[in-house]
């Protein structure tokens, strides 16, 4: 992979990240469309490493209230609305790790196709403007219940199915459940600290076992463009998703998904 093939991609995996407009779909894309090589492992680790510190970064003071009440919970047994929500996240993530334990493989082997992406971000693209333009939005993150994580997380474990997008399925099942959309995106973004640290983790293994070789300009690339990318994205998703609301990422995921199934068509 050249650096400049680096660069894309980091740019591509920061940018949709945490936009409902899935990252796996648009890395996927440039191998089914353009013929680029897979990114490897090491890449991957690398834009995991940068979207994770970004999205920390970006939510420290969040981070360390939410870690610190958390372990009061457990040691001390303080309770807290941080603390609750720590749990919630926590809880959140349970189901995205039991799916990928069980159907990564499967997902891997069947579905991780342009066609499968084209279907998914057109269906789920219509889902999330359906629910948006349905939603209470009177809800914050904090007063999210037992039932309503499992639910999110849920949704989670569902967009491991490429195309569907992680934060576009998250943020869907939220504002169905009556959060508004500020709300719904800090959920989906903290919620993202887990699963992404999971992951990562995942590939670093694979990574240290495979004893693939590194290429440490493209990995020090990959980690420097995805976290200024996803650092930006995050700071301007949550600026405007108030105002604009869901419908701008609806129609862009209409035109992606209509546009792949003609590409798709004419070769």
């Amino acid at each position: 992979m050249s650096h400049f093939e680096a660069f894309a991609l980091a740019l591509i995996q920061g940018l949709t990240e945490f936009l409902p407009i899935s990252s796996s779909a648009h890395l996927i894309l440039p191998s089914q469309i353009l013929g680029w090589a897979d990114q490897g492992l090491a890449f991957d680790v690398a834009v995991h490493v940068g979207t994770l510190a970004a999205v920390m970064g970006y939510f420290r003071k969040e981070v360390v209230a939410l870690l610190s009440a958390w372990l009061g919970s457990i040691f001390k047994g303080r309770r807290s609305a941080e603390a609750k929500l720590a749990w919630m996240i926590v809880l959140a993530t349970i189901p995205a790790c039991v799916f990928g334990l069980f159907m990564k493989d499967i997902i891997e082997l069947y579905l991780r196709s342009a066609w499968v992406i084209a279907g998914t971000t057109i269906v789920f693209g219509l889902l999330l403007w359906w629910v948006d333009a349905r939603a209470t939005l009177r809800a914050d993150e904090y007063q999210t219940t037992w039932k309503q994580s499992l639910f999110i997380g849920l949704a989670q474990a569902a967009a491991m199915i490429p195309g569907t997008s992680r934060s576009g399925a998250t943020m869907t099942a939220a504002l169905h459940l009556g959060f508004t959309r500020d709300a719904a995106a800090r959920f989906s973004f903290l919620m993202s600290i887990p699963i992404i640290l999971l992951a990562g983790g995942y590939l670093g293994m694979k990574l240290v076992i495979s004893g693939e070789p590194v290429d440490l300009g493209g990995l020090g690339i990959g980690i420097a463009v995805s976290f200024v990318s996803a650092y930006a994205c995050i700071h301007v998703f949550l600026k405007l998703v108030t105002r604009l609301g869901m419908l701008p990422f609806v129609i862009y995921r209409l035109l992606l998904g209509a546009g792949l199934i003609a590409f798709l068509l004419s070769h």
